[in-house]
């Protein structure tokens, strides 16, 4: 274990102020008066603490997404297919409403669905929560107003589901609260945020990540099983772990928290599981039996080279190329000179899935932002990829209005092909610039200060273990002294030490 004197160099440093060293941030500061002055006053009892501050912009931004949603809300999603994409305000919320027999008082995963879909072909936890919100609409009158009901108070949820992504974000990094910013102004946030559930899964999976940053291994693991019931993407953060734990020797604690997210997932489906196997497995064999779908690069081979590609086909070659990926990654985190952050190869892995997965729905950019706040906290990257996003999430609605509005309006295959294009570039350029990081640390914005990992917990600042590459202290860089000796702050910036 390290020493005291290795993890308490920065206990008593202010945080960081992003507005004195990235120029975006301190760019748009001046909207609210500029950048912090090097002797603003710090007042941890005051009212406008980073948490309240970035949960309340979080809530803000989530309610302007909310706004953009009003001309569905008020008639798109009920009169016609067309208005809803024209007006990009989709949501499969009021559709499924009615499409998974809520409106009807069916149970979820039990009683068989009157469509072409036999069963609820959602996970677990977001079955439940679902079915919550369908208990707690208690909207009498037409359809429609029970649909809109139905949307507002899932809306609600998500927005508690905000909240928790805002304060866990702020708090993973405790010197680096601002970044959570990041998550809070995030344009794609506010657009995907109630297209569907996914931040039931996203605010789990940020809670686990804050668990793991305080040391609570068995807290994280109980997240990540959780989140994995509601969800399949944060399972793969074991993944990473696995191979940072290698490399750190603390084989203990990924066993301990594997150990912990099996057993969690296990006890929330086993119920379903044994009393009702065929709505249980729906989500398995759906996603495995489902075609070649909108946003993945395989509809673009498929359709532009003409290629028929079987969804079994499509499996295999992902499952091979997630694991070689998964190879890249181990001979990164080996070989390169320090352990990367969690948070980092968190963010490469969730990135991976999702550039190979056979279909790519605009809310799963809601699995990459938090990630993406703590992997890479830059402004400027942050917001090109953000705009490819955003850009993505127009060219599908326009592309959907096109094909049901008999051609007259929206996005042709070819300009939607470019959407999709411009969604795989944002997300690899955000990734190359983490596989930068990784490679040459003294880069990385996070430990520009000295620090190790801040969201890594056990890891930060343990001693490697297993390395097959050049380490810091070959390159004359203490292995074990404290780490603060390893950064190189930037000019300009003693008043933040």
């Amino acid at each position: 274990m390290p020493s005291a004197e290795k993890t308490s160099v920065h206990q008593d440093r202010p945080d960081v102020r992003p507005t004195r060293r990235d120029s975006i941030a301190a760019s748009g500061s001046e909207l609210i008066g500029g950048p912090a002055g090097r002797r603003a006053l710090r007042a941890p009892g005051g009212r406008l603490t980073p948490v309240r501050v970035v949960a309340l912009v979080a809530i803000g931004m989530f309610a302007l997404g909310m706004v953009q949603k009003m001309p569905c809300y008020n008639w798109a999603w009920f009169r016609g297919v067309n208005s809803q994409y024209t007006h990009a305000c989709y949501s499969d919320i009021p559709h499924l409403f009615v499409g998974r027999g809520f409106s009807e008082g069916l149970v979820p995963y039990f009683d068989r669905l009157p469509g072409d879909m036999a069963y609820l072909e959602y996970p677990v936890l977001t079955g439940l929560f679902m079915q919550i919100a369908s208990w707690l609409d208690l909207a009498g009158g037409s359809l429609q107003n029970q649909q809109q009901v139905y949307w507002l108070i899932n809306a609600g949820m998500l927005m508690i589901c905000t909240a928790v992504i805002a304060v866990c974000v702020t708090r993973t990094h405790r010197r680096r609260p601002w970044d959570a910013l990041l998550v809070a102004l995030a344009p794609a946030f506010a657009l995907t945020a109630t297209i569907n559930w996914d931040l039931l899964a996203v605010a789990l999976t940020a809670a686990a990540m804050l668990m793991w940053s305080r040391g609570r291994v068995v807290a994280f693991g109980v997240l990540i099983g959780l989140a994995t019931a509601a969800k399949l993407y944060p399972g793969l953060l074991l993944a990473p772990l696995l191979l940072l734990c290698w490399r750190s020797g603390k084989w203990r604690e990924f066993t301990t928290a594997s150990f912990a997210a099996a057993s969690t997932w296990l006890a929330v489906n086993l119920p379903v599981m044994v009393l009702a196997p065929e709505g249980w497995k729906k989500f398995y064999t759906f996603s495995q039996e489902r075609q070649v779908d909108f946003g993945s690069f395989w509809l673009i081979i498929k359709n532009r080279a003409g290629v028929a590609i079987e969804p079994e086909t499509a499996n295999n070659y992902a499952m091979l190329l997630m694991v070689l990926i998964f190879l890249g990654m181990a001979a990164l985190t080996l070989y390169a000179p320090r352990r990367p952050r969690f948070a980092q190869l968190a963010f490469l892995i969730v990135a991976a899935f999702i550039l190979t997965n056979k279909v790519y729905s605009p809310q799963y950019v809601l699995w990459l932002i938090p990630l993406a706040a703590l992997a890479r906290p830059r402004w400027r990257d942050f917001l090109i990829w953000q705009a490819c996003e955003v850009m993505y999430f127009l060219g599908i609605w326009m592309y959907l209005a096109y094909t049901t509005g008999g051609k007259n309006q929206g996005l042709p295959a070819d300009g939607y092909y470019l959407a999709i294009a411009l969604h795989l570039a944002g997300t690899l350029y955000l990734c190359a610039m983490v596989v930068r990081d990784i490679l040459m640390p003294e880069r990385d914005e996070v430990r520009r200060d000295g620090s190790d990992d801040p969201s890594g917990g056990v890891l930060d600042g343990a001693d490697d273990v297993f390395v097959l590459g050049r380490t810091a202290a070959d390159d004359g860089f203490p292995a074990d002294g404290p780490r603060v000796e390893w950064g190189t702050p930037p000019s300009g910036t003693a008043s933040d030490r």
